[in-house]
């Protein structure tokens, strides 16, 4: 009787959270569904709903300058350093779920790279402006320029299109007949451009001009015009126009806002706002209110008659808050801010009652951030009971909180890998996470020398920090939380967030490990030292609290690893073995049954340890003897995080032989591993640099990893799916089997092929064919003596065509089986147009060369064979000539004499 075999441990890709954005330039189309981001040298289009990857278009080897999406949504404007811009026709799916982009155009506009977009409302015309000061302007369908503008040789900051107002038309466009005019040519030299269309432009120098697109002149725009001075001492960063106030606002950074008005003198204007970078500015409320946005981070309105600030007065935010661009989009009173953190952060324009009732204290903050990227991933751990939320320790001194819940909808921008909130507080970049059993309490540890402990309230929106420790003198790499639940039925398992963890394990590069007692939230909280101890000889790199509370690990560079009890914080055991720094440290999980050792005997798990080390190696630890049970080699450099997988119950798995960990590592792989037998199951790569953390989800089993190419991968356990197909793929099999023996019993030949080429069994084939080739009565005007078998040679699919040259290749080397194989090519050339060999499809990279080489030894045995056959019909001559000399000398019956004693005399004729 066959034993079954154990499963085979599969994952596979799940979700992925991928950036999005590592700055540039951000667009948005009118319906403010298609977002179009700079990713390095590649355009990403996401769903901004949705947070959905639509489509991503690769770059041509060069970072890109400059990129804008149509109004419409009908095109995207990629421009590179590569001096190239590139056209794509976008086209969305009816469920909007994926884009199919098409190269429409590509072309080098200018001379230099192209640094700034513009298109305007109508999603006709394209302005570009380049480095050296140039500007055209292009009709995007038709690919030709309609406009070419020389400016001076400085780079060109701002493009803006717009339309004036009609009254205002009236009074700028001089409708007096030049000299030599005809007043009833209609070939202008205008291209059909409507009057009013006008293009402003702002230089890296300060300068400020307006085209007209009907006159092709260019009206200058100046601070003091007796003067000639300038619109603005800098970078003019960013234009806008309101057609109500017929008004022009203008941003720089010389730190000022200007709103020019038109008047008999040309455009007038105000500066305003001298105390920050300004990056972008525009006009909100029908031209009523303006906003600006810069280097402070903040999102400010003002007055357009006042000139006074609306929003309430704030203080700067972090460097990495400020404001480098804006799109606003009126339709949906959205404006979209992209922040030098790559975070792209929503603002909802307040409407004016709003702005009423705060009395002079609007306070203007996003509604919604979206990470650009997540950077360098160093730890992750799941948050709350459900595992629906996931805290991020990434390059960065803030915590981010991410939604994982799978089952949720999408309303309000709720979806997968959707940003929930920052945990701010500490001052350096946060190294280390751990969260307790419920989920609702968080530690982190940061270079800035403290551990914190954050409460997670995601039902009252409230993330905040419950306590600061301080008192390491370096970088606090490492922190650990008890994670034993309490009793069901008590008030802690009930309420968890006013029951914190009763204390914290912390570990620095100053080699000390300290316990810090959390206290309730009725005590009044004093920072005291509960227990300190000099735990190595170099840095911690990883803690551990066993799932009992009692004891914990510290593992350090200086190559061991340190188990302490809680309690008195004293050394229970060293575990030396490891060549290098130990990375990674984790105690078994509760209920993991015995494991066995390499050297023969069973441990049980409560007393199993697993670490990962510098030296590529990871290695199971008996804690009874602190003697190292089994080493794993897999891993071709650091390994830099290990974790236990859920441990199935005893219905889950009777046998429960299957106790597997996972580890991470500089070389970008996650391996699964058997404990019992030291075997990698299985290998998954999804990334491309160095993971620093795992986690695990303690009920689906799905692992996450995450590292330093900020992205992060989530593996569904396909283990018993798996197993399930397999099973049915095996019963399949026999059925099938059973089948073509059916087939064959009874000489039905024609399904008996179809099944055997399906199967891929060329033995029963092969005799198959050898029946019918060899059949003694066959089919008048067959080819191969049955028409049933000639009708299925000839509607055979390219794959299967492909297999069967391949078995006609094999049959073809042998003298034995080369006349059936020949019959059975004579009857597919028969069948099949010269053309329909060459260009079969054939899957795989090598496809069309194996096809090659399958038709190449094809012909070679078949030349071989017919010269085979040329030679023996050679010989046959010499057999027949030499048959019929022998005739010819062979004596007469007459001349043959039988003598008595039975001798035979030759007697001479």
């Amino acid at each position: 009787m066959a034993t079954r075999q154990a499963a085979k441990t599969t994952f596979e890709v799940g979700n992925v959270i991928q950036p999005i954005y590592t700055g540039g330039s951000v667009a948005l189309e009118n319906g403010a569904r298609i977002l179009a981001s700079t990713l390095g040298e590649n355009a990403v289009l996401t769903e901004l709903t949705t947070g959905k990857n639509l489509a991503e278009i690769e770059g041509d080897g060069e970072p890109i300058s400059t990129l804008a999406i149509t109004p419409s949504g009908s095109h995207l404007i990629v421009c590179s350093r590569s001096l190239t811009m590139r056209i794509y026709a976008l086209t969305v799916s009816p469920e909007f779920d994926s884009i199919e982009t098409t190269l429409v155009r590509t072309s080098k506009p200018h001379a230099t790279p192209v640094v700034v977009l513009a298109v305007d409302r109508t999603s006709t015309l394209l302005a570009t402006g380049a480095a050296d000061g140039a500007i055209k302007i292009w009709d995007i369908v038709g690919g030709y320029v309609t406009h070419t503008v020389s400016g001076p040789s400085v780079l060109i900051s701002a493009l803006h299109f717009f339309e004036i107002a009609a009254t205002a038309a009236d009074t700028t466009i001089d409708r007096r007949p030049k000299k030599g005019s005809r007043k009833n040519d209609q070939d202008d030299g205008t291209n059909g451009v409507d009057s009013k269309f006008r293009l402003a432009w702002g230089t890296q120098d300060g300068k400020v001009r307006i085209f007209d697109l009907h006159k092709r002149t260019a009206t200058p725009v100046y601070s003091d015009a007796k003067r000639k001075r300038e619109a603005h001492e800098s970078n003019v960063q960013s234009i806008d126009y309101s057609p109500e106030q017929h008004a022009l606002l203008t941003g720089s950074r010389d730190k000022t806002m200007t709103m020019w008005l038109w008047g008999e003198n040309g455009w007038q204007g105000t500066p305003m706002l001298r105390h920050e970078l300004v990056e972008s500015v525009g006009f909100l409320n029908e031209g009523k209110w303006m906003y600006s946005a810069g280097e402070s981070g903040l999102l400010r309105i003002w007055d357009s008659t006042t000139h006074q600030e609306i929003t309430a007065k704030q203080d700067p935010k972090a460097d990495g808050e400020a404001i480098l661009s804006t799109v606003y989009l009126p339709e949906k009173s959205l404006i979209v801010c992209a922040q030098a953190d790559y975070t792209l952060a929503l603002y909802q324009v307040p409407k004016a009652e709003d702005i009423s009732a705060s009395a002079g204290e609007f306070f203007w903050e996003p509604f919604r951030r979206i990470s650009g990227t997540h950077d360098e991933i160093y730890d992750l751990v799941y948050l709350l009971r459900d595992q629906s939320m996931m805290a991020l320790a990434t390059n960065s001194e803030d915590i981010r909180i991410v939604s994982v819940k799978t089952d949720g909808g999408e309303e309000g921008g709720s979806y997968f890998g959707h940003d929930v909130a920052l945990l701010k507080g500490h001052e350096d970049l946060v190294m280390s996470l751990d969260v307790d059993w419920s989920g609702h309490w968080v530690a982190s540890g940061a270079k800035d020398n403290t551990a914190r402990i954050w409460r997670v309230d995601s039902a009252n929106n409230s993330f905040e920090c419950y306590a600061t420790f301080t008192g390491h003198l370096e970088s606090v790499g490492a922190v650990s939380l008890p994670k034993v639940a309490p009793p069901e039925d008590s008030e802690a398992f009930k309420n968890p967030l006013d029951h914190p963890p009763a204390f914290l394990i912390s570990g620095s590069q100053d080699r000390f490990v300290q316990k810090r007692l959390i206290p309730r939230p009725s005590q009044p909280f004093k920072e005291t030292t509960s227990l300190r101890r000099l735990a190595h000889e170099k840095d911690i790199n990883a803690l551990d609290i066993n799932p009992s509370g009692k004891l914990f690990a510290s593992a350090s560079q200086d190559k061991t690893v340190k188990i302490w009890d809680t309690e008195r914080l004293e050394v229970q055991g060293i575990l030396k073995g490891h060549k290098r720094g130990v990375w990674a440290v984790k105690f078994a999980p509760l209920h993991t049954p015995a494991i066995q050792g390499e050297t023969g005997g069973a441990v049980s798990g409560k007393g199993v340890i697993v670490t990962g080390s510098g030296d590529k190696t990871i290695k199971l630890w008996n804690l009874s003897d602190y003697t190292c049970l089994r080493t794993f080699e897999g891993h071709s450099h650091n390994v830099l995080k290990v974790v236990w997988l859920h441990i199935p119950t005893v219905e889950e798995d009777p046998s429960r032989k299957n106790v597997h960990f996972a580890s991470a590592g500089a070389d970008s792989l996650v391996k699964i591993w058997d404990a019992n037998t030291g075997e990698t199951e299985c290998t998954l790569d999804n990334h491309e640099d160095r993971l620093w953390t795992l986690a695990v989800h303690p009920k689906s089993n799905t692992i996450v990893s995450a590292g330093s190419d900020s992205k992060i991968t989530f593996w569904k356990d396909t283990t018993s799916e798996t197993q399930t197909a397999a099973t049915e793929a095996a019963t399949r099999l026999v059925e099938q089997e059973q089948e073509l023996e059916n087939y064959i019993h009874i000489g039905a030949y024609r399904d008996a092929i179809v099944l055997a080429l399906q199967l891929n069994h060329p033995g029963r084939l092969l005799k198959l064919f050898t029946n019918v080739v060899t059949s003694p009565t066959p089919e008048a005007g067959s080819f191969t003596g049955l028409r049933a078998v000639d009708q299925v040679l000839a509607s055979l699919s390219d794959e299967q065509l492909f297999l069967l040259l391949l078995r006609l290749r094999d049959w073809n080397t042998n003298a034995r089986t080369a006349p059936v194989a020949q019959r059975i090519l004579s009857a597919l050339v028969r069948s099949y147009p010269a053309d329909k060999f060459s260009g079969l499809s054939v899957k795989g990279a090598r496809g069309q060369k194996s096809l090659k080489e399958v038709l190449n030894a094809l012909k070679v045995y078949t030349e071989r064979h017919y010269k085979r056959m040329e030679e023996l019909v050679d010989e046959s001559y010499l057999v027949e000539y030499t048959l019929r000399e022998m005739d010819a000398l062979a004596p007469s019956l007459k001349a043959v004499k039988e003598d008595g004693e039975g001798d035979v005399d030759m007697i001479e004729v």
